[in-house]
């Protein structure tokens, strides 16, 4: 099952551990919870342009 990092991110946001989150989506592991939580903060990093 596919569950987009929007919503993992969007739950953890709203304050949910990541007991809650695994008991909601029970395909999930930690790492799964941690790498989604990487991969928006590197959707997030900003860079500089200098032109």
């Amino acid at each position: 099952m596919r569950i987009p990092v929007s919503v993992i991110v969007g739950q953890v946001a709203h304050g949910a551990s990541f007991d809650e989150i695994l008991a909601d989506y029970p395909d999930l592991k930690a790492e799964d919870i941690e790498q989604a939580l990487e991969y928006a903060a590197w959707l997030t990093q900003e860079e500089i342009h200098v032109v």
